[in-house]
């Protein structure tokens, strides 16, 4: 008899299925709960050692419903449940400026910040259609 504790399906922080995980969610309020959530993409540029310690600070400041994926050191989506877009606007500027605010010697954090709504009673969200939107990616 092994005393071995058996294995875990926790998954990594980077872990693509983390972020399919959280896009099931998000069509999962949308549709059966009737809760707007937003997705956010939060990008910097390649290599600023700032935009990790945003992302960690941003990360510390959300609710326990809301959620955060990282796709990069300088990239990650955030999940924003029971908001429409202009408010999630309103909250991730605001933790923006907070952290601008806490740590002065950094005068702008370099980030590019996509919106995508995911209004109550809408259809399952993918990543093809909500990455390119969040992202600034177009065809």
């Amino acid at each position: 008899m092994s005393l071995m504790p058996a294995p875990t399906t926790r998954l990594a922080p980077g872990d693509p299925r983390r972020l399919r995980e959280l896009f099931a969610r998000t069509g999962s309020l949308a549709a059966e709960h009737a809760i707007p959530s937003v997705i956010v993409g939060l990008a910097g540029r390649e290599g600023d050692l700032l935009v990790p310690e945003l992302i960690e600070y941003i990360e510390s400041a959300l609710r326990m419903e809301d959620a955060i994926f990282r796709m990069t050191r300088e990239r990650a989506v955030l999940f924003v449940s029971d908001v429409d877009r202009a408010r999630a606007e309103q909250i991730v500027t605001r933790l923006v400026r907070d952290f601008r605010e806490r740590f002065p010697a950094v005068a702008e954090p370099l980030v590019e910040l996509g919106f995508y709504e995911v209004k109550a009673g809408s259809r399952e969200v993918s990543a093809k259609e909500v990455l390119p939107a969040v992202f600034g990616v177009t065809s």
